[in-house]
């Protein structure tokens, strides 16, 4: 979940205008367990298409009802090995995140069972229940392949646990950021199929008249399945967008440093908050051209901030080449890398309206890749064209010991005499 500007969330009225139900996001925040529970699994209510499974809607539906397990603390107790720090994969501002086997007779060592990711609310943690409810209300209800799939929750107590699938590449910071054996460089193709799932999935919250305002998109936020799709993933800061009655609404600023476009930083503004990801967009494609973070404090005060580092460089084609990410190798179309700098370009403008739609931002990148992935047909010399075009065939060196044969027998040379 990264350092965030703000971790409290405020409280959201209930909206009823585009795809979304007049009962809306349940954001009840009872004492009581089993209120919670029926709040969280009942009353989320989208308006929704029918089916429940990704790959018979490539394009995303909202679900009919949630379907999501409820588990008890023991199951995820003992699922994680109770917590073992061997099983940490990582740690965010709601909590650290394990690895779990959900087959009690399985285990680590057998590598059978369903391997599941674990989120345990750190009881230090600024974030909570609002958080923790948030993620359940929106990923329970929203299936699209480049989303995250929520598998289940639990709320014992005061513990508080969401249950995952599990993303065996880990996050784009990870491969983008990381050192070591673990974090493999990312070749061109693989980067560039990873931003474009990621963009889908925006595109999809994006796409209903009610729209899902993702308020946290960023590269550690985008997981990696086994052959690299990327997955959306920490919906916790995530609102639904104005109603059609309200043109404005101030919330606190939410999100990430380096990422937050700066004219919702000023603002907070939810109608700017749909402008505000475009720009985190933008981030992530300069992250993915130059490997570097969008906000590091190691590298020289005037590099801190990478988009106001680099922004300069973008446009102009041998800068951007020198910006290019070494571990690359220089293996990466020259073309395609200046296409998608434009783009960045285009998403981190300073007027928030001229920000192309997610839509807009997918057909791009869609066509940066089929034109990258089109075979080239084989070049033909300047000479070799101009004979073509007086419909000759190509001269060739002879050898003197071959006689030259007749290429035009509309003309034919005359008889050689003896």
């Amino acid at each position: 979940m990264g350092i965030c500007f703000s971790n409290a969330s405020d409280n959201q009225s209930p909206c009823t205008t585009g795809h979304f139900s007049s009962a809306s996001i349940s954001q009840t925040t009872s004492n009581t367990t089993s209120s919670t529970v029926s709040n969280v699994s009942g009353n989320s209510q989208f308006s929704a298409a029918s089916g429940s499974v990704d790959e018979v809607y490539p394009n995303g539906q909202i679900l009919p009802h949630s379907s999501l397990r409820m588990f008890s603390f023991t199951e995820l107790k003992a699922a994680t090995r109770n917590f073992r720090n061997d099983t940490v994969l990582g740690e965010g501002g709601f909590g650290k995140v394990y690895k779990g086997w959900l087959d009690e007779r399985a285990s680590a060592k057998s590598g059978s069972g369903t391997v599941i990711a674990v989120k345990k609310l750190n009881s230090e943690s600024l974030q909570g229940l609002e958080e923790w409810q948030s993620e359940v209300n929106f990923l329970g209800r929203l299936s699209h392949p480049n989303l995250v799939k929520l598998l289940g929750y639990c709320w014992e107590d005061k513990e508080l646990l969401l249950v995952y699938e599990f993303m065996q590449k880990g996050s784009l910071e990870n491969h983008l950021f990381g050192r070591g054996s673990a974090a493999q460089p990312l070749p061109w193709n693989v980067r560039l199929k990873i931003v474009i799932g990621a963009a889908r999935g925006l595109a999809f919250l994006h796409a209903s008249e009610k729209q899902v305002i993702y308020r946290d998109f960023k590269a550690s936020n985008i997981l990696l399945d086994g052959s690299y799709n990327a997955k959306i993933s920490d919906f916790g800061l995530a609102k639904l967008g104005p109603s059609a009655s309200q043109s404005h609404v101030t919330t606190r600023v939410m999100g990430t440093h380096g990422y937050a476009a700066p004219e919702y930083v000023a603002t907070g503004g939810w109608c700017l908050g749909m402008k505000r990801v475009k720009y985190g967009f933008g981030v992530v494609l300069v992250e993915m051209l130059t490997g570097l973070r969008a906000l590091d404090t190691n590298r020289p005060s005037h590099q801190h901030n990478l988009v106001e580092w680099i922004k300069p460089h973008l446009s102009d084609r041998r800068k951007l080449k020198d910006k290019m990410d070494s571990r690359l190798e220089g293996k990466y179309p020259s073309r395609a890398a200046v296409q998608i700098a434009q783009l960045a370009l285009s998403c981190l403008g300073p007027e928030p309206k001229t920000r192309p739609s997610m839509k807009e931002v997918v057909e791009k990148l869609e066509h940066i890749e089929a034109v990258n992935e089109r075979p080239k047909e084989p070049r033909v010399s300047s000479r070799h064209q101009t004979a073509y075009r007086y419909g000759q065939q190509p001269l060739h060196h002879r050898s003197p010991l071959h006689p030259r044969h007749d290429v035009n027998r509309a003309y034919p040379l005359p008889r050689r005499a003896y």
